[in-house]
């Protein structure tokens, strides 16, 4: 029976904790994290992320578009601020991955990652994401079931909008903060309630199932981290010149007159003979 001294079995680790080495290095240069799982209820339905379960006393204002609106911005009947401050739900079962104040364009942002059966008997995940917050309810790695209040309708960072909630469904689960990098287009986006209708009522299993989470990349580059800064007014004042003697002066105007400065032109032969 073959066995390693243990000599062997010390290379063998120190060549194992290398591996991990690079492995951690790689993925420290590429900004992703590595990957890893958690679970979530499988989703029993997908309901609208206000006025549950059908979006009563809401409307959307303005709808999905591939390479445009990439999600649905959801108002109150009341027009204008009326819906501020008005719950916001998870839209199904599932985690929460993202939970922060994203800052410019977006303010406060949650992310859902849901698990699902499609009709073929897969399970298929999507994200639902939750844009515009005035507060937010979840944390990072919490466990939310659906209609569970995720937040609250705000208007942006700094007011930025009128109050409305920006709500997306994505199949790729790759995007996170970084629309920028995938296609926008019905590759990587869902038509929310086209979704939401075609995915209503599921079959209720109650139970759980792993989710891959860690798929997003880590820098956030249109965060912004810096505090605004004060530019002070600018104030123009008259500019005061140096008092010149009279006699320097008499000589400045001199030169720079442009008859006593030029040089007369000498005559020629022909303009002396010929010329008085």
């Amino acid at each position: 029976m073959f066995c390693l001294s243990p000599r062997s079995v010390s290379l063998r680790q120190q060549w194992l904790r290398c591996l991990f080495s690079v492995l951690a290095l790689g993925f420290a240069a590429t900004g992703l994290h590595a990957q890893s799982y958690s679970t979530a209820m499988l989703a029993d339905g997908f309901d609208y992320p206000v006025g549950k379960p059908g979006g009563a006393g809401y409307y959307v204002y303005r709808g999905f578009s591939p390479n445009g609106h990439l999600g649905e911005d959801w108002n109150g009947n009341g027009g204008g601020n009326t819906d501020e401050g008005d719950p916001v739900y998870s839209t199904a079962h599932g985690v929460v991955l993202f939970s922060e104040d994203y800052r410019k364009g977006w303010g406060n942002v949650v992310i859902i990652r849901h698990a699902y059966r499609e009709k073929t008997g897969q399970i298929a995940f999507v994200d639902s994401l939750y844009g515009h917050l005035k507060v937010r309810s979840v944390k990072v790695g919490q466990q939310v079931a659906r209609g569970q209040v995720v937040g609250t309708i705000g208007c942006g960072p700094y007011r930025m909008y009128a109050a409305h909630l920006h709500y997306e469904i994505r199949k790729d689960l790759r995007v996170g903060m970084r629309r920028d990098l995938y296609p926008k287009t019905y590759s990587t986006y869902h038509s929310p309630r086209y979704f939401m209708d075609s995915h209503r009522s599921l079959r209720m299993e109650s139970r759980r199932v792993r989710v891959p989470i860690n798929t997003f990349l880590k820098s956030n580059p249109n965060r912004v981290t810096t505090s605004t800064i004060d530019v002070p007014e600018l104030t123009t004042r008259t500019t005061v010149r140096p008092k010149v003697p009279e006699n320097v002066q008499g000589v400045i105007q001199e030169e720079t007159n442009i008859e006593s400065a030029t040089p007369k032109k000498a005559k020629s032969l022909f303009e002396k003979l010929f010329k008085p």
